[in-house]
């Protein structure tokens, strides 16, 4: 571990814990407590879980998780950009206790709840279409297989299209639109019929609506067939892509020639990530139909499905969730949201404009680090290929810093909203030692 990385306290509470600038790894990693537990999870749980490193969370505040043996960790994935207001934030925990002691439960598809009402009356308002309907769900995967079945629903037509690359889910109507890893298909059989994909932007000379119009419309489809395009503002597995400017603008001007519902998925580039709200704001692009999760709920299992109210128009029993908008995951969402419109938001646009400035100068003087990208808290860079970008992540992690990978040859940084500027900054001395390293041992 480089030298320059001091080791905080070795015992501390939950607040100091948030405070802790650089990590502390006192034990081989894993250590003894997260080799029995691993030990006995890989005995039980299922094979398909892609474990990315041997991480056994203990606790955790802010952006700092420490594990069962004691060892701190800057967390800079953030679950897959999931604890948006970071770990155990006060705001949000007291929200869950105030909650859990009232009501945990009552099935929100036949009856009612305040709490409910209040979260979706939120996030309508947020919403960059105007007068939207909202419905709750349990993950990012059921918001857009609800958002696959309410176009079809109101356009009458078969057909989807979505963009290689493109992450929307493992459900079989969701990973129909899917294709950023061909494992996550491979042995499943014929997924949801009518389904197109076309590259995504700076996927080759001919992308977005123009690959849309001159191949899939002459050769595939009749645009009169297509109920709707999904399409993520930011590609996220796929590379943490930034289109260029004006490339979201064609595909709604595509959708409004033709009929055809833009659906855009904000299930990790929404809630703030990105320094607004939506990241489809940053291009003034106005979709019919919006699908939201991960940070949504800091870390409860909740997401969203909000339509343009001419949208959502299906009769009682077309759609619905058991579980689906649980009133304590309801309740984090809110303090959630509090906390990204006061302040959280803002912090990402400044932090995620250090950490972009930062890592373009250190790829000036680290040829292994290219193709720096991003908007607020959702960046990425390429480190040459699939096998170093593997290797940086894992030398992160030897350091204390939880980094993941993405497409072909990236890693994505995406800590907690809350991340402060001197965390910002160890974290980038942890990813210059890391890139430093691998690329002495492939000399």
């Amino acid at each position: 571990m480089s030298a320059s990385l001091t080791s905080p306290p070795d015992t501390m509470g939950t607040a100091e814990l948030a405070s802790v600038t650089a990590p502390s790894i006192t034990t081989e990693l894993p250590g003894p407590i997260a080799r029995s537990v691993i030990e006995r999870d890989e005995r039980f749980s299922s094979p398909s879980l892609t474990r990315v490193y041997p991480l056994v969370v203990g606790r955790g505040s802010g952006t700092v998780l420490e594990d069962v043996d004691g060892n701190r960790f800057l967390d800079f994935n953030a679950g897959i950009a999931v604890n948006a207001a970071g770990h155990a934030h006060p705001m949000v925990t007291e929200a869950i206790r105030a909650q859990a002691e009232a009501c945990t439960h009552y099935c929100s598809s036949d009856f009612y709840h305040p709490v409910y009402a209040e979260l979706c009356e939120r996030l309508a308002a947020t919403a960059p279409m105007p007068d939207s309907h909202v419905i709750l769900v349990n993950s990012g995967t059921e918001a857009v297989e609800g958002a696959l079945k309410l176009a079809r629903h109101h356009t009458g037509r078969p057909n989807v299209i979505a963009f290689y690359g493109a992450f929307h889910g493992r459900s079989l109507g969701s990973l129909s639109l899917t294709s950023s890893k061909a494992k996550y298909r491979s042995g499943f059989g014929i997924v949801t019929p009518g389904s197109y994909h076309a590259p995504f932007a700076f996927d080759g000379e001919l992308t977005g609506a123009d690959y849309i119009e001159q191949v899939l419309f002459e050769r595939m489809t009749e645009p009169s067939d297509v109920a709707a395009i999904f399409v993520e503002p930011i590609q996220g597995e796929g590379g943490y892509i930034v289109p260029p400017v004006g490339w979201l603008a064609a595909l709604r001007a595509l959708c409004d020639e033709h009929g055809i519902l833009l659906v855009i998925d904000e299930v990790q580039s929404g809630v703030g990530r990105t320094g607004r709200m939506w990241a489809c704001e940053h291009d003034g692009v106005v979709p019919d139909i919006i699908t939201a999760g991960k940070g949504l709920a800091s870390g409860l299992p909740l997401a969203a499905l909000i339509a343009r109210d001419d949208v959502m128009q299906w009769a009682p029993g077309k759609h619905g969730s058991t579980f689906g908008g649980n009133p304590v995951a309801c309740a984090a969402a809110l303090a959630t949201l509090d906390l990204v419109e006061n302040g959280l938001a803002d912090n990402a646009a400044s932090v995620g404009d250090t950490i972009l400035s930062a890592l373009r100068q250190l790829s000036e003087r680290q040829p292994m680090i290219s193709g720096v990208r991003g908007r607020g808290l959702m960046i990425g860079f390429d480190v040459g290929d699939h096998d170093t970008a593997e290797a940086v992540e894992q030398a992160c992690f030897q350091r204390g810093l939880l980094v993941l990978t993405c497409g072909q040859k990236s890693l994505r940084v995406a800590p907690p909203l809350v991340v402060t500027p001197a965390q910002a900054e160890t974290a980038l001395t942890i990813i210059a030692d890391a890139c430093a390293a691998v690329a002495a041992e492939s000399r």
